[in-house]
């Protein structure tokens, strides 16, 4: 195999260049001709974040695929109720209790569900299982000139280009008819945990001087098996191991049309581009901190509530130290709790309890307890801490970012993968929408924007 060499960051930004006075001056003035004053905003009535006063979400569409369920509207009010989470009118609840009382995968039953719109019979998930198979491998010359030779730093880019990449494999990448959607989809949700865990070797071998390990994957194995192998340099993994990961895989695999990167991927695929093209903009979506790389950012608030907390078992210790994180003192200053919140969700995240239950049996088997313990701790008191810092009676609740990345880490999953990982599952999900917008959406979409700027008369160069 061909050397692969780590590309020179100074070489494409070179520090030098951050230091010019030209260009602090050039972003002294996109900063300043950049800030629309706020009470504009109010003023013309714009829904900020397409949401309304209240903090519900404007309907900008219909879909039948995912149902998130978090609040009601009586008599003009919102209203706080339960979460409620389903999959093609299937509760969550009841779709996880089934694979798991017959102990078999559950993900691939999932994607079955989401892209075509009810459950499959056990001979067609055994040959949907088959296909997904059969398509996991990549194409000859693909890992190494598509991944290898061109690492990054940041896993979520790297599946976004090898997203991109693959449309030059594909031999029909622009027929928008079903059937090739389809195709093209299938294969996408097939070839997304290879080329997360390729795209992973690439990073810790050339910028982090590991040892680089490509295994083939395994047609015969599940979603969440194949990810756990070829991310390991053993290719070993417990079926515990395997089970829980599954269940985060079904998780993440769909939330509504409304959610950052399916609505990213509504809009992208209404301007009737190809299936590559809109996932891969649904990839960058994913990746920012507000979306899927919070948990990421749980992960590294516990730890630092850890290492400035003596007392874990100390509620007035632990609900004082929140307060500082609130009120902007500690940990990243932002005054958020990640881990916490929800667009739609208010008393509780359906996802976040089923994932706490298997939480807790995997933190019992790793003699983790305590650390269970304080996450459990943070989740009872946030809530109270919240409400007396703000003076707000604004319910807010856990969601499930609070209990993956802490998953993951006792799978022994490297951070680097976790928002990876949220992209596997939720690829089955973005393809779902993709084909609802193409089948039903029919029109490009377009909100508007006001124009506030003043009007200004051209000044010919010479007199500027």
């Amino acid at each position: 195999m061909a050397e692969s060499v780590k590309p020179d960051i100074e070489e494409i930004v070179p520090e030098k260049m951050l230091k010019d006075p030209f260009l602090m001056e050039l972003t002294r003035l996109a900063k300043q001709n950049n800030k629309i004053e706020p009470q504009l905003y109010e003023q013309y009535s714009v829904k900020r974040g397409l949401r309304n006063a209240d903090g519900t979400g404007v309907l900008v569409g219909l879909t039948e695929i995912g149902d998130v369920h978090g609040y009601i509207i009586s008599e003009k009010e919102k209203v706080a109720v339960e979460g409620r989470l389903r999959y093609r009118g299937i509760e969550i609840e009841d779709i996880v209790a089934g694979f798991q009382k017959e102990k078999r995968p559950g993900y691939e039953e999932i994607a079955y569900l989401l892209l075509f719109g009810e459950l499959p019979k056990r001979k067609d998930l055994t040959k949907f299982c088959r296909l997904l198979g059969k398509n996991r491998a990549l194409p000859e010359g693909f890992t190494e000139n598509m991944i290898l030779k061109a690492p990054s730093s940041n896993v979520m880019n790297k599946l976004a280009r090898s997203v991109l990449a693959y449309y030059s494999y594909d031999k029909n990448p622009e027929d928008r008819s079903l059937k090739n959607v389809l195709r093209q989809c299938i294969g996408l949700i097939a070839r997304f945990p290879v080329f997360a865990a390729y795209g992973y070797q690439a990073k810790i071998h050339y910028y982090d001087g590991q040892s680089l390990y490509i295994h083939s994957p395994d047609e015969k194995l599940s979603t969440a098996e194949n990810f756990l192998m070829l991310t390991r340099a053993d290719k070993k993994y417990t079926k515990t191991e395997a089970e829980l990961l599954d269940l985060c895989l079904v998780l993440h695999a769909e939330h509504g049309g409304g959610n950052n990167s399916t609505f990213v991927a509504h809009v992208v695929t209404s301007a009737d581009t190809d299936v590559y093209s809109s996932v891969a903009a649904a990839i960058g979506s994913l990746k920012g901190y507000k979306h899927g790389g919070a948990n990421i950012q749980v992960v590294e608030m516990m730890e630092n509530i850890k290492q400035n907390v003596k007392n874990y078992d100390d509620e007035g210790e632990v609900a004082d130290y929140l307060a500082k994180i609130i009120n902007r003192e500690a940990f990243d200053k932002t005054g958020l709790i990640y881990g916490f919140g929800h667009a739609v969700y208010t008393i509780s995240d359906p996802r976040a309890i089923l994932l706490k239950k298997q939480a807790a049996r995997l933190a019992k088997e790793k003699d983790l307890e305590w650390e269970f313990n304080l996450y459990s701790l943070v989740e009872k008191l946030v809530p109270e801490v919240f409400r007396k810092i703000k003076q707000s009676d604004k319910a807010i609740c856990s969601n499930v970012d609070l209990y993956s990345g802490f998953v993951y880490r006792m799978l022994g999953i490297p951070a680097e993968l976790y928002t990876p990982l949220f992209a596997i599952s939720r690829v089955a999900g973005w393809c779902a929408h993709i084909i609802e917008e193409n089948v039903s959406g029919g029109r490009i979409i377009r909100p508007a924007y006001k124009n506030v700027a003043e009007k200004k008369e051209y000044v010919p160069l010479t007199k500027r």
